[in-house]
């Protein structure tokens, strides 16, 4: 896929994200949905910023990378850690919008951290 395609597939996916912004207020739980989606349009815009001066190959690389560093959310209920949850929906939807190979999505996947391990100890 060319970066221009990538910059295309991305523009598309950040005026989604702005739009799901846009009516968070009608959702049943108007917060969470709109920390959701401003994450996913912060992703966005990340990799539209290294599209505009990198090569396809390297915005994968950086995407995998942030993919990554995400601490694992999955089992937590509906509408906790939306941040993490938009980034992390963000990330999947560029990889299916590349054709990133599932085996290398799995690879990063079992390398990101559990949602303790990134926890900051508390404070005395």
């Amino acid at each position: 896929m060319s970066t221009e395609e990538i910059l295309r597939g991305l523009k598309h996916y950040r005026r989604i994200a702005k739009q799901d912004v846009l009516r968070a207020a009608e959702t049943p739980n108007p917060e969470a949905f709109r920390i959701h989606a401003e994450s996913r349009r912060e992703i966005y815009a990340l990799l539209t910023e290294c599209a505009e001066v990198k090569a396809s190959e390297d915005v994968i690389e950086r995407a995998l990378e942030l993919y990554q560093q995400l601490p694992f959310v999955s089992g937590t209920q509906e509408f906790e850690h939306p941040e993490i949850k938009g980034r992390e929906n963000a990330l999947e939807n560029f990889f299916l919008m590349v054709g990133l190979d599932p085996k290398l999505r799995r690879e990063a996947r079992r390398k990101r951290p559990s949602l303790e391990e990134t926890a900051q100890p508390a404070q005395p």
